[in-house]
């Protein structure tokens, strides 16, 4: 994301506009946040494989029908909580149906629609798996920062997050592909 050693002169009328390219500062904050996320995500997904032989994707369908009244919800919904494309939703379901662990329902309002709920079997999981990943996300993250970068962090990641979800229709979502 650094300028092009060979990067056009500036101001050219017949150039097209030239990229705001990242400052230094931005691009070392850049690579930080990259190299975060990755590492963060595949430590994560290490240990659920590890503990409960699912990818970290999965663990957070369970938590968020964990959280749903009566432990179902219409996987439009779902697929929008876990801001994943519903053909992703749809395979991840079905491995999971495989394992017992969800189970779908038709939608009695919709033909078309269905719900996913969450099994006994599958809560169980969740509920074995819970402690360690809960440890694994502190260690991770939590007990490396203070209060404040906590508050903070959280903060900058609802800003970006809020962001990347334009309200007008149309808008480019994973949940609506």
């Amino acid at each position: 994301m650094k300028a092009p050693a060979s990067a056009p002169a500036q101001g050219s009328v017949a150039e097209p506009q030239e990229p705001r390219w990242l400052t230094d500062d931005e691009q070392r904050v850049w690579r930080s946040f990259m190299e975060g996320v990755t590492l963060l995500d595949d430590h994560l997904d290490r240990q659920l494989q590890r503990d409960a032989g699912m990818p970290h994707v999965y663990y957070g369908l369970l938590v968020k029908l964990a959280e749903a009244p009566r432990r179902r919800l219409r996987m439009t919904e779902l697929a929008m909580l876990a801001k994943i494309t519903r053909s992703r939703l749809s395979h991840a379901v079905a491995r999971l149906e495989k394992n017992g662990w969800v189970h779908r329902e038709d939608c009695p309002d919709d033909k078309r629609g269905q719900f996913a709920v969450l099994t006994d079997e599958g809560l169980q999981v969740l509920r074995q798996t819970a402690p360690g990943h809960v440890e694994a996300v502190r260690q991770a993250v939590f007990d490396r920062l203070s209060p404040e970068q906590q508050k903070s962090l959280g903060e900058i990641m609802r800003i970006v997050a809020e962001g990347l979800q334009p309200t007008e229709a149309g808008a480019d979502l994973p949940w609506l592909r």
